[in-house]
């Protein structure tokens, strides 16, 4: 009998910033391509759309907020969308054929953990010692 592979969702985060050396041209030649792959992965169900994120922000902390994000070029977060794949790595593969990826952005892959918080398991969240 052959079993399918269950299917998970994985966070996909684009980060940076266009090259420098890139021209107004092959970058927009670099979303064009981008857009229809990401059409196909979403008619194909491998992709769940997400969203370009705006430029201004606040940061929210224990009794303040500020305005942001101020990070380096390097850690910019310029959108997000989702995969559907049966691993880490086979979502990473999938992404690793994002046309932007040849302008200067670069993709963060990762899984989407199902349970919820808890101060009793080690998370994102747990201080490293």
């Amino acid at each position: 009998m052959n079993k399918k592979a269950a299917m998970s969702e994985f966070l996909v985060l684009s980060r940076g910033q266009w090259d420098k050396d890139c021209s107004p041209e092959e970058i927009q030649a670099a979303i064009d391509a981008f857009y229809a792959w990401k059409d196909r992965l979403v008619a194909e169900g491998r992709m769940k759309p997400g969203q370009r994120l705006g430029t201004e922000g606040k940061i929210v902390s224990r009794g303040m907020v500020t305005d942001g994000p101020y990070s380096e070029s390097k850690e910019v977060i310029g959108g997000y969308w989702f995969i559907v794949a049966s691993s880490l790595d086979e979502a990473a593969r999938i992404v690793a054929e994002n046309p932007c990826l040849g302008c200067g952005l670069s993709l963060e892959v990762r899984p989407i953990d199902p349970e919820r918080a808890s101060a009793y398991h080690v998370t994102n969240e747990t201080p490293r010692d």
